[in-house]
Parts: C-alpha cells; structure tokens; sequence
C-alpha cells in the first residue's frame, strides 16, 4: 500500500512539522465517531487488520519522494525533509478496542501514539479503513439479528463503492455475523465461506430452462441451486421438483418474496423435496428481512446486497482523528478542540465496560468504580513500531462480536432508535483535566 494512499494536507502538514523542528515531538491522536448514525444504537468496530498492516508497512519509495519534490506545495520544504521521508517508518504505539467490539459515540476505537509526522501521516488511511468497515459490520450486524437464525450473506460486492471495497466489505459483514460473501478474492484472501451459483443470463443463455438447469446440476451436485424466476417463478420451481436431487435449493429474486415463498416451498415439499432451501434476494436490508420473519415466510437464506455492501441508510460515519497530547522535551501537554459541536476532551483515553454502561477515563487511571473493575476496552496492539502479538483470526473475532453484541441491552438490538441511548459515563478525573485545560486556554485568549 501506498504512503501516497493520504491526503495532501497530511503531507504539507508533514513538511511544515518539520521545518519548524517539531518532528521530534511526540504526538497521541485518538480516532473516534462523533455520533451515532440516526438508524443505529450502536456501532461495531472493524478495520484493525488493515489498519496495522499499513502501519507496519508505512514507507515512501524514491518514485513516491520525486513527485511531492515536483509539486509546488513543497517548493520551500527544507531538503532534509525528502531524505527524512526516505527513511521514514512507524516507531510508535497503537492501542485499539478489539474486532467486533460494539462501540459508542466519542469512544476511542484507536490511539496511535508516535512522532508527530509518523501520527499525522496515518491519519487518513486510519480513518478510512476504521468508518468503512465498521459501517459495514454494524450494518451486518442488524441484518443477522433481523433474520432470527435464518443464513445471511454479504452479496454487494457488484454494487460496492470499488473492487476493493467490496472485498472489505465481505471481510466486515462476515466479523459481524454473516454466514459468508459472494466474492470470491474475499474468501480466498480471509478464508471466509463463498456463496453463489448463477445469474438470469445464465439460463437466458440456453435453450430453454430446463437445459440450463440440467447443466448447471451436472456442474454443481450437492450445492445447486436453481435460480427459478427468469420466465415465470412457480414454473420454474415446477421444474426444479421434477428434476429433484442433487440440490442444495432454490433462488427467488422478484416478485412478492412472501407469498411465492409459500408457493414454492408448497412445490417442493409436495416432490419430496423438504430438505431443499429457498434462499431470497432482491434488495433486502433488515426491515424486510424482520418483515420476512414476522410473516413466518419459509425462507431458509438471504442474500443482501446494495443495502449492506454500502451499508446504504448509513454510507458514512462521522469518524475523527484528533489530537489529545503532545509531549515535547520530556513534559505532556494536553490538547483539545473547543469549537461548537466538535468539541474534543485532552488526554489520551480507556473505555471500561460494564453490563449497562460505559466509563470513559484518562489512560492512566486504574478504575474500581463500585469495586468492579470492568473491561478495559483498549488494548495496545502495535509498540514501538512492532506488532505486540498475532492479531486474533477471524474466526475468533467474529465469535468475539458474536458474544459482545448478544451482551448489550436488549433495546439496542431494536432496529428503531432506542428511546434512551445506551450510557457513556466520564470520569471526574478526566472531566477536571478538561475544565482545566479549557480554563487555561480560555486565559491565554483574554
């Protein structure tokens, strides 16, 4: 990956720290969301992985350092600059709440603790890969409890905002609870489960449907799964009876899901066939999904596309990297933000958890609140420059998520708007230093 992969202001920034000989100073920048999205109760947080590896891999190559010699921002950089870049790699911490981890506003899911052009530098990446695939796992993660144990599926990746997102977003939707993805690089490249069999012009292209089906069956055996609205839906679900075994099931992708759900499966079951699924797409997220399960349709699966790939009702977050210490020649400076509505509070931070609440505390305190500790939420993951131990796989973080989300109150799993927000307490230490330092900013003005 690209140091490039950034925004230009990052790297003019990188320039001016160093011509003003701050690169030294060690910074510690928290990466947070500001507010829920108006459609969720919480949030869980993906993106670790991809975001170590860029840390781990943070460097210029000489093509990279020639063209920001070319471009005019640079133009009065301090040469040493571009020979302090050919040699740059991360030398510092970050600490990160776990991969499924469910999270709420101004709640840090990272800390990245480094020299001050190492800590700026990652800062668009590092918000990129946190925001998009908590969308898509916190979207995911709905969709799985909408459906009430029936199989979901991540299928977006056509719809997706580019290749490579839709191959994050497999990985995101399946660490929230999905049962696999339709991409097939996702599945190679994280050892997820790959669903999918054929497309309308799949049958389109043949004779007539019955040859299509047949060779798709000779294909596949076990796992066919026969696409049956093409040309007409009880027809071809007349069709897939008639030919029986090997098949895993049926696909319906138009029309009025509930009630030709009843049809076909009626089908089915009148052939023998009860062990044969009907697995559904056409649009879905999770309100048509809980619709499904409150009609009792009998769809065994679904597929859900667009809705989750984009995580569509909510396609962004308002994620931020903001600057919380400076420690320059030995002592800490605390900084913070105070405009209206982005405001920030100074220190670096931990997150303790309890059964119905958060506390957000500075780093340094060791909490006993009610003599039960709680769970420290953030844990450090890269030190001084080094991964501090293997990331957990997959698999396990996604039991992780699975585990921490069935932990929350039950009226976050309402996908309306819970009628009280889930409780994020702050200490009295870490609202004391922010009086404080808003006081002592507030006297350097007047």
């Amino acid at each position: 990956m690209s140091a490039l992969n950034t925004d230009l202001y990052e790297l003019t920034m990188a320039a001016g720290y160093f011509a003003a000989h701050k690169h030294h100073d060690v910074a510690t920048f928290e990466l947070s969301v500001r507010r829920l999205p108006a459609t969720r109760n919480y949030l869980v947080a993906a993106g670790l992985q991809q975001a170590v590896e860029y840390l781990l891999n943070l460097r210029f190559t000489p093509e990279e350092i020639d063209y920001l010699r070319s471009l005019p921002h640079f133009r009065n950089a301090p040469t040493g600059f571009f020979e302090y870049l050919s040699k740059l790699r991360f030398t510092g911490d970050m600490f990160a709440v776990p991969e499924g981890s469910p999270i709420f506003p101004n709640e840090p899911i990272a800390i990245v603790r480094a020299p001050i052009i190492e800590a700026q530098l990652a800062e668009t990446y590092l918000i990129s890969t946190f925001a998009f695939q908590t969308s898509i796992a916190s979207k995911a993660a709905r969709c799985v409890h909408a459906a009430q144990g029936r199989t979901v599926v991540e299928f977006g990746s056509r719809r997706a905002h580019s290749p490579g997102a839709g191959i994050l977003a497999g990985r995101a939707a399946y660490l929230a609870g999905c049962a696999g993805t339709s991409n097939a690089e996702a599945g190679m490249r994280y050892g997820i489960p790959v669903f999918g069999t054929a497309a309308h012009s799949w049958t389109m292209a043949f004779h007539d449907e019955e040859e299509a089906f047949l060779t798709l069956q000779r294909l596949l055996g076990e796992s066919t799964v026969f696409l049956i609205d093409t040309y007409d839906t009880l027809d071809g679900a007349r069709l897939a009876a008639r030919l029986g075994k090997p098949l895993w099931g049926v696909r319906l992708d138009s029309g009025n899901l509930i009630k030709l759900s009843r049809q076909v499966r009626k089908i089915l079951d009148d052939a023998g066939l009860h062990d044969a699924k009907i697995f559904a797409t056409n649009d879905l997220d999770e309100y048509r999904l809980a619709e499904f399960a409150k009609e009792g349709a009998p769809l065994d699966a679904f597929g859900v596309g667009t809705q989750l790939a984009t995580s569509a009702d909510a396609p962004s977050l308002s994620a931020v990297y903001k600057l919380v210490e400076l420690k320059r020649d030995g002592h800490i400076h605390y900084t913070a933000k105070y405009s209206l509505d982005k405001n920030t509070m100074p220190g670096a931070k931990q997150v303790y958890r309890y059964p119905d609440h958060d506390l957000l505390t500075l780093y340094t305190e060791c909490n006993d609140e009610t003599g039960d500790p709680g769970e420290p939420l953030l844990r450090p993951v890269v030190i001084q420059g080094g991964l501090l131990e293997p990331l957990p796989t997959l698999e396990r973080s996604r039991a992780y998520a699975k585990q921490s989300i069935a932990a929350l109150p039950k009226q976050l799993h309402d996908l309306e708007s819970a009628s009280l927000p889930y409780p994020v307490n702050i200490s009295p230490k870490l609202l004391a230093l922010s009086e404080t330092r808003r006081q002592e900013f507030q006297l350097t003005r007047d």
